[in-house]
C-alpha cells in the first residue's frame, strides 16, 4: 500500500468510526478499536491457558507436568492427537460465541484467532486448516459457517493453507443441544466425508465450541480413515463442567471400530 492509499484508508476508517462507532464485543460500550472489549471484561474472561489434559485440553489446575491425561482420555483415548480451546464457555463468554454463531458478528475474528493460537501453538504444525463443516441445507439457511470464519482467520494469522472444501457433512444432523455424550456421538456417526486426498498430511480442525468432542471425533475419524497422518483441533470455547465418563460395557475389538464413531 503506497502513501496515498494509506492516507485514504485512514480517512475512510476515521469517517466510518464517526458514523458507526466501534462497540465492545461484550457490551454496547464504545471502544477505541473495532473487535476489542473493555479491559475489565477482558481480564474477567476465563482463558484456558493453564495446565490441562495433554490430549483434550480439559483444564487440570493441579497437573504436575505436560503429559497428564484426564480420566476421560485415559479411559477412551480420542482419535485426534490434541485439542485446545481459548476460553471456558460460561456466562461471560457465551455472548461472544452466540453473536458470532447466530448474529453473524465478524468484528471479533482477529482477536479470536490470536486467542486460539495462544491456546494451541501446534496450529503451525498443520499442513492444512479445516473448519468443521455444516450440511449444505443449514449453510443455506444460515448463510455462513462461523467455524469457517474462525478457520480462515487462524490460517491467515498462522500462514497455513486453508481448505474449507476438503471435509463435508454428508448427512444433515439434528442439533447437538440437549443430547447426552453418547447421544451426541450417535448423532454425528458417519456424518462426514473427505473429498480430496489427505494421505500422509496433518490437519487442524476448527470449531466454535467443544462440548463432549463428539463432532471433532467424527471429523477426525473420517480424515484418519482416508489416510491422514494426524488430526489436531482447536475451538474458540469449550464446556468445562464435569462430564460423565461413558465407558463402553464391551471392549473395542478392532482398530476399525475406533473409526465408526
Amino acid at each position: 500500500m503506497n502513501a496515498r492509499s494509506q492516507r485514504l484508508y485512514r480517512i475512510g476508517t476515521t469517517l466510518a468510526d464517526l458514523i458507526w462507532p466501534p462497540r465492545s464485543l461484550l457490551s454496547d460500550a464504545r471502544v477505541d478499536r473495532l473487535g476489542t472489549l473493555e479491559p475489565d471484561l477482558w481480564r474477567a474472561l476465563n482463558f484456558l491457558y493453564g495446565p490441562g489434559c495433554a490430549r483434550c485440553g480439559f483444564p487440570i489446575p493441579e497437573a504436575a507436568g505436560p503429559d497428564i491425561l484426564c480420566p476421560v482420555c485415559l479411559a477412551q483415548p480420542p482419535l485426534y492427537e490434541r485439542a485446545r480451546a481459548a476460553l471456558a464457555y460460561d456466562d461471560l463468554s457465551r455472548p461472544l460465541v452466540l453473536n458470532l454463531k447466530h448474529g453473524g458478528r465478524k468484528d471479533g475474528l482477529t482477536a479470536f484467532a490470536g486467542w486460539m493460537l495462544e491456546a494451541a501453538p501446534f496450529v503451525r504444525d498443520a499442513d492444512q486448516i479445516l473448519p468443521v463443516p455444516l450440511h449444505w441445507s443449514r449453510l443455506w439457511g444460515r448463510g455462513y459457517n462461523q467455524a469457517a470464519w474462525l478457520a480462515q482467520a487462524i490460517a491467515r494469522r498462522a500462514r497455513r493453507p486453508y481448505n474449507p472444501m476438503l471435509l463435508q457433512r454428508k448427512r444433515a444432523t439434528p442439533s447437538q443441544n440437549g443430547l447426552s455424550a453418547s447421544g451426541r456421538k450417535r448423532n454425528v456417526s458417519g456424518a462426514f466425508q473427505v473429498t480430496q486426498s489427505v494421505r500422509g498430511q496433518a490437519f487442524l480442525l476448527v470449531d466454535d465450541v467443544m462440548t463432549t468432542g463428539a463432532t471433532l471425533q467424527a471429523c477426525a475419524a473420517a480424515l484418519l480413515r482416508a489416510g491422514a497422518l494426524r488430526v489436531d483441533c482447536v475451538a474458540l470455547a469449550r464446556v468445562v463442567r464435569p462430564t460423565k465418563l461413558d465407558v463402553p460395557t464391551e471392549p473395542i475389538g478392532s482398530a476399525q471400530e475406533l473409526f465408526d464413531v
